[in-house]
């Protein structure tokens, strides 16, 4: 019986597994993609929208609706006017009363002190990056303040700035006279800010800190080969390279200023003596709190609101603008 001439079947090149469509080596060597679709397009350009929804949403409930509502708010009565549209009649009432023009003054003076605010956490995370005589000592209590409660930090240095307290009792060991460091409207403000800046400036250390791991070791090493002192190293190396680090701080420091110091005034002053220590933030809770009066409060509020608006923009800047000068 005849043989046929069997060969193996070849399978063609054009067929593709289990009957798909082929893929020809050409195509493999050109790297070339399957065309997407024009619904994964959608929803590929569309996701960012999707991811980030939830955050907004949350800041439209809970922080820019509130916000408006309070501006609305603002412009109407208390007691029995309680609803009434009465215009810009609480402003007026606001720039008319002394204290409220106090607290405005004092937000002056932390304008005035937030350079000092910012420069302390500044050098001290310089010392610590640049290893000098002391760094370790500073990287291991330089935290220790910010964990603390205000009350509690109002408390303590109320017992060391009282009249009859240890550093009175220190000063006149050296023959000084005892200083009313919280019962003097000249100084008490001082005070207050002092401590608060000891509280806080742990949290803009770390920010400065993680700064410093942006800055090029190189610039430094160039810096030391030319011979540069440290105030030359901080001054023409440290600051451009951290510029943005530090509009940052700047901000944050003028907003915690503006809005964080409650706990401290209510322990360590009151607002007094005579409302020498009164913030904006002391005068709305007073308002709100004590009085109840929402609406004048609710314009306190706007007030503060514009005035943190304005010193931020301001802040950003001129420090833009000197960045610009380096």
């Amino acid at each position: 019986m005849p043989i046929g001439n069997t060969q193996p079947s070849v399978r063609p090149a054009s067929a593709g597994r289990a009957g798909g469509a082929a893929v020809t080596p050409a195509a493999h060597r050109s790297g070339a993609r399957p065309r997407r679709s024009h619904g994964g397009l959608r929803a590929e350009r569309y996701a960012p929208y999707i991811l980030v929804a939830p955050a907004v949403l949350i800041i439209v409930l809970l922080r820019l609706y509130p916000l408006l509502l309070g501006v609305n708010f603002s412009f109407t009565g208390d007691g029995a006017q309680n609803g009434e549209a009465v215009g810009f009649g609480n402003y007026s009432e606001l720039f008319g009363d002394p204290l409220f023009r106090t607290a405005l003054g004092n937000v002056g003076l932390l304008v005035l002190l937030l350079p000092v605010a910012v420069a302390i956490p500044g050098l001290l995370a310089t010392f610590i990056y640049l290893r000098v005589p002391g760094h370790r000592f500073y990287r291991s209590v330089y935290f220790f303040p910010a964990v603390l409660s205000p009350v509690i930090v109002g408390a303590i240095f109320n017992l060391l700035l009282a009249f009859d307290g240890p550093l009175n009792a220190v000063l006149g060991s050296v023959g000084v006279g005892p200083v009313d460091w919280l019962g003097d409207p000249d100084i008490a403000m001082f005070m207050v800010v002092g401590v608060h800046i000891w509280a806080t400036f742990g949290m803009a250390l770390v920010v400065f800190l993680a700064g410093f791991a942006t800055l090029d070791a190189a610039l430094l090493d160039a810096a030391r080969v030319d011979g540069a002192s440290l105030r030359q190293v901080v001054w023409h190396v440290v600051i451009p390279s951290l510029a943005r680090t530090i509009q940052f701080v700047f901000v944050t420091t003028m907003i915690g200023m503006l809005t964080s110091m409650f706990g401290l005034l209510f322990v360590m002053t009151s607002g007094g003596p005579e409302g020498s220590t009164y913030l904006p933030e002391y005068y709305i809770w007073i308002q709100q709190g004590q009085m109840n009066r929402p609406a004048l409060a609710s314009a306190a509020s706007t007030i503060l609101f514009v005035i943190m608006l304005v010193v931020g923009l301001m802040q950003i800047k001129l420090l833009e603008r000197a960045g610009k000068e380096d």
